[in-house]
């Protein structure tokens, strides 16, 4: 199962390791995007953790989008979910100031949320997969941005989930439109997803140091 190759995007036509060289390259952009980020992080151990969690995003995803395998895919949804529960935790504690074991609690609440919103999109949207966890994200964020829609931490948070969800269209369209555009869609994902999570981050440093601009 961990060796397996699987072809799972429109550019991939082989198991060739540079058979997805666009969706590979534009991986790219998450370590951009963390490097951007990572100056201003200093003095915050959150922000400095989901720093190198989103360039960590990057490398899981350049391999999955290289090797195609079992073990790849692990390696590429495993840092994405890591940075969805330091976000959940910090934002459930910063952003709505709750104690502590309850942030941990909401975070740890994210795993049966997520099963269940799939679930629910599964019976919903026949095949709807992991785009069912992104969705679920995307709810989670901009419910949180209307809760603090008043302020321009929650302002921000929407702006997130409006980005994420048009990062998510193209992912969706990827197999859509293959067709017609050999190249597919997926790449889109990658970058926009990179300015999105790096967003996030900028947000939640402007929340807990309002006195320091962003550089």
């Amino acid at each position: 199962m961990w060796q397996e190759q699987v072809i799972a995007y429109c550019e991939r036509t082989d198991f060739s390791y540079w058979s997805e060289p666009v969706n590979a390259v534009t991986n790219v952009a998450f370590v951009i995007a963390g490097l951007i980020v990572w100056p201003q992080t200093r003095g915050v151990a959150a922000a400095r953790l989901m720093a190198i969690v989103l360039m960590a995003i990057g490398v899981g995803s350049y391999l999955w989008h290289t090797h195609a395998t079992g073990w790849a895919g692990l390696l590429d949804v495993a840092p994405i979910v890591v940075f969805i529960l330091v976000y959940l935790f910090v934002a459930t504690r910063d952003f709505l100031r709750a104690p502590v074991w309850l942030a941990a609690l909401v975070s740890v609440g994210f795993v049966p949320y997520a099963a269940g919103f799939g679930w629910l999109a599964g019976l919903l949207v026949p095949g709807a997969g992991a785009n069912a966890l992104y969705f679920s994200v995307a709810v989670l964020i901009a419910g949180y941005g209307l809760w603090l829609r008043d302020t321009p931490t929650g302002k921000g948070l929407l702006v997130g989930a409006g980005v994420l969800c048009v990062s998510l269209g193209f992912r969706m369209a990827d197999a859509a439109f293959c067709a017609q555009f050999a190249l597919g869609t997926h790449f889109m994902w990658h970058i926009l997803n990179a300015v999105m999570l790096g967003w996030m981050i900028r947000v939640y440093l402007r929340h807990v140091r309002p006195d320091r601009p962003a550089l």
